[in-house]
């Protein structure tokens, strides 16, 4: 890792990030489908940690604050279950150091 983040704490990195959040969600959840997911690998795998079961086996999302990544749509296996497209022009994630 590079000496400089190192000495920063998450919470520091992160206050280096901006969410410029569009009124279009540019991921969308099927929680129909989401329900018959045995493994909820979008859960665990999101480093942002923006999806949260619900009591009747569903997934919601929440956009906002999304690195889009990628990682959700490429560790589901459930196709159809999650919708993934890029933000809308000047919208989305933007990092300010590297």
């Amino acid at each position: 890792m590079n000496e400089r983040w190192s000495q920063l704490s998450f919470e520091d990195r992160m206050a280096t990030v901006e969410f410029r959040v569009g009124e279009r969600a540019h991921i969308t959840v099927d929680s129909d489908i989401c329900r018959s997911c045995t493994t909820k690998d979008c859960v665990v795998a999101c480093p942002a940690n923006l999806f949260a079961p619900t009591a009747d086996g569903g997934i919601l999302f929440n956009y906002e604050e999304c690195f889009e990544c990628g990682t959700c749509y490429q560790v589901c296996n459930s196709e159809g279950a999650i919708t993934w497209t890029y933000p809308d022009g000047g919208q989305g994630v933007v990092f300010r150091r590297g």
